[in-house]
């Protein structure tokens, strides 16, 4: 696994520096108090010149943290784990939103709730373990509101 490179901490109110990594308003959804599932939200922007790969990470609300990329197939939504993490090329950004690629939080430990955050850290392939504070914002806010079916929410 790798080790965290200089992390600097939060640069602005919501945003996290690792590295050549800006990561951007990680936030999530608030949830029913027995929803077994969340969803967490990001911008990673990358202005090294090495590529580095979100691989994984954590979160204090959740048993499990995965990345899953939703899909239309012959008309039906799917929603599926990804394979290797996300790559983040130089000069790049990659976005994880409602509706495409994002963070699925399992096995909540509780609900989330509206107005406030929670502790959670992602795992780079090169930048290491970044610690990071995901704001819980109503539907209206920067990723649309979804259903993840299968996942109980």
């Amino acid at each position: 696994m790798a080790i965290s490179l200089g992390f600097v901490g939060p640069i602005t109110a919501h945003e996290f520096k690792a590295g050549s990594l800006t990561i951007d308003h990680p936030s999530s959804r608030p949830t029913p108090p027995t929803a077994k599932v969340g969803v967490g939200y990001l911008s990673v922007t990358n202005v090294g010149s090495r590529a580095d790969r979100l691989i994984g990470g954590s979160a204090t609300v959740a048993g499990r943290f995965e990345i899953h990329e939703s899909s239309v197939e012959n008309g039906v939504a799917r929603m599926r784990p990804v394979e290797n993490g996300i790559l983040i090329e130089p000069g790049a950004t990659v976005t994880l939103a409602s509706g495409g690629t994002h963070i699925m939080l399992l096995v909540l430990k509780e609900a989330i709730v509206r107005d406030s955050s929670f502790e959670g850290t992602l795992v780079f392939e090169h930048a290491g373990t970044v610690p990071v504070r995901f704001s819980v914002e109503g539907f209206g806010g920067a990723g649309a509101a979804t259903t993840h079916e299968g996942h109980g929410q």
